[in-house]
């Protein structure tokens, strides 16, 4: 196992925390540098070793140690989800190209905050997308300048073809959900295609398991679609490759 496996898990719980504070902070119009967290119940500041990830939250069982308001589970999940993304990831992309390593980690904690946005605030922040697209060309720029075209390319492919969709059916698409596929496209350049693929099945079974459950009235129910395209993007970020490959292979051979 490389050894970069334990280090970036590592990185990857540290980012988690950070992650939850951006997804806190940045819908209210918050700073995300400035402050120490707090308890929402009585609004105590959080001592440093009361932050440590996961950890913490276990050791104080999943209270606030000054007033005993119940700290949600959505902290050291977080941190574990972007712990396990990480360690993942590196596993199965490798360490031989660290740009594309670098562009995949950070495709995968910008897909983690925006989940929790979206599921908690129904938003998908432009401050996070602006943010994750900077980074996306900026690191592309560095390490491999060329794949910029295809980048761009696909990152307009993707995004027009979700705005004709949220246009076409507003009531199950946002902008928000067009500006994230928009951003995926510059990390994944043609892989966002399978992305749309696994995002869109994720959705619709999603769907059709609720229309079984609750008939009808399942239809009024408003679900938020950015987490399902987070899904998508990390199918695509890991097997995006060998999706495209065999779907050329198999109907255009040669």
């Amino acid at each position: 196992m490389s050894p970069f496996v334990p280090l970036l898990s590592c990185a990857g719980l540290a980012l988690g925390s950070f992650a939850t504070v951006v997804a806190h902070r940045v819908p209210q119009g918050e700073s995300v540098v400035g402050g120490r967290s707090r308890c929402p119940g009585c609004g105590a500041a959080i001592a440093a070793y009361d932050n440590v990830p996961v950890l913490s939250w276990l050791a104080l069982r999943g209270q606030c140690r000054r007033c005993g308001e119940r700290i949600s589970p959505r902290y050291p999940l977080t941190e574990l989800a972007m712990a396990g993304l990480f360690a993942a990831t590196t596993l199965i992309l490798g360490t031989d190209d660290l740009g594309e390593l670098a562009l995949a980690l950070a495709l995968c904690a910008m897909l983690v905050i925006v989940t929790l946005t979206d599921l908690e605030r129904r938003v998908i922040p432009n401050a996070v997308l602006l943010a994750g697209a900077v980074a996306a060309v900026g690191i592309a720029a560095a390490t491999d300048v060329g794949s910029l075209p295809e980048r761009f390319a696909a990152a307009a492919a993707a995004g027009g073809f979700l705005f004709c969709v949220a246009l076409a059916y507003p009531r199950g698409m946002g902008m928000g959900d067009v500006k994230l596929v928009a951003v995926m496209g510059l990390y994944l350049g043609r892989d966002v295609g399978p992305a749309l693929l696994a995002g869109f099945a994720a959705g619709a079974l999603v769907g059709l398991v609720m229309i079984a459950r609750r008939g009808a009235a399942a239809r009024k129910l408003a679900i938020p679609f950015g987490p399902f395209l987070a899904l998508g993007g990390i199918v695509g970020l890991w097997y995006g490759d060998a999706i495209v490959d065999w779907y050329l292979n198999s109907f255009f051979p040669g």
